[in-house]
């Protein structure tokens, strides 16, 4: 099931689509459970790709059914959907913050819908336009990241590790000529022995990780590493 939904909702409703959620969607969220309230509310702001809403809502169950507590830190975050589901998944973090190089004008617009619904996310989330290098990572910290590109996902496993924070990643964009596959391509795909080397330098790092997936019928870059410093 994904967001509440058995899998044949797919045949009719593409939850890979990269239209927007507009007001023409309200329909399709009926219940008052918490993901339904939640695809309402980005329906109302219009601004959000409809697959940006299933990979932040499932991403961010598995994050938290692992950790909790900690400030959030939305690495490569775009709208902030992620970090702000993660937040009303666990109000016992204090605060979350969103960092992109470019943030898109948007974001505002759907934290402020976001706010509406949810007054007890007012305050907590901050949106910052920053290199990666700029930002400061604590051991508190859990670190997520959605589809960062490349090398950059790389990159955010490192920053992460050498903080000893909590992170989860959603790599996408394999540069299978650049990356390390670790001599694996020869037994399974590319892009697939990238992750797996990433992984195992993760647990070599002191971590302990956690391999998992979310739903195909969202994206084929479904797989989801998570690690935690032992």
């Amino acid at each position: 099931m994904v967001g509440g939904r058995e899998d044949d909702v797919t045949h009719t409703f593409s939850l890979a689509s990269r239209a927007r959620l507009t007001h023409h969607d309200l329909g399709r969220f009926p219940a008052e459970t918490l993901f339904d309230r939640l695809a309402r509310a980005v329906c109302e702001a219009g601004c959000l790709p409809r697959k940006e809403l299933f990979e932040a809502w499932e991403m961010a169950r598995r994050v938290r059914r692992l950790f909790r507590g900690g400030r959030v830190l939305d690495l490569g975050g775009g709208h902030g959907l992620l970090a702000q589901v993660l937040l009303l998944l666990d109000d016992s973090s204090p605060g979350s913050l969103v960092i992109d190089k470019t943030l898109p004008p948007s974001s505002l617009k759907l934290h402020d819908v976001l706010v509406r619904t949810w007054p007890r996310l007012e305050g907590r989330v901050a949106f910052v336009a920053a290199d990666l290098e700029d930002v400061e990572i604590l051991s508190g910290d859990v670190v997520v990241s959605s589809h960062a590109c490349g090398a950059l996902t790389d990159r955010i496993l490192e920053r992460a590790a050498a903080a000893r924070a909590q992170v989860a990643v959603m790599p996408c964009c394999h540069n299978v000529d650049v990356g390390d596959a670790g001599g694996l391509s020869g037994w399974v795909e590319s892009p697939l022995a990238i992750d797996i080397v990433r992984a195992t330098r993760l647990a070599n790092q002191g971590y302990r990780i956690w391999t998992q997936t979310i739903p195909g019928a969202i994206t084929p870059k479904n797989r989801l590493l998570l690690g935690a410093p032992c």
